[in-house]
């Protein structure tokens, strides 16, 4: 049986986030507690703001239904 070249990103959903490149955590890149908030730039196709809910001893945050499966990034802003 001959091998079979497969095209890169066939597999791949649409409307997927591209991969960020991962570099080494630099000491100044997250703030210690105290000094302040921090300016974010993010890319992305939607957002929602919503309030964190207890959930055992931990916090959830329900997102919507056509969501599941899609990279997200939370950012707590207070």
């Amino acid at each position: 049986m001959l091998p079979i070249k497969i095209p890169e990103g066939i597999f791949e959903k649409s409307n997927k986030m591209p991969v960020e490149k991962k570099t080494k955590k630099e000491d100044n890149a997250t703030p210690a507690k105290g000094r302040g908030k921090v300016k974010l730039e993010i890319y992305g196709e939607e957002m929602v703001e919503k309030i964190v809910k207890l959930s055992g001893n931990s916090g959830r945050v329900y997102l919507p239904p056509d969501w599941v499966g899609c990279r997200v990034k939370i950012v707590r802003v207070d």
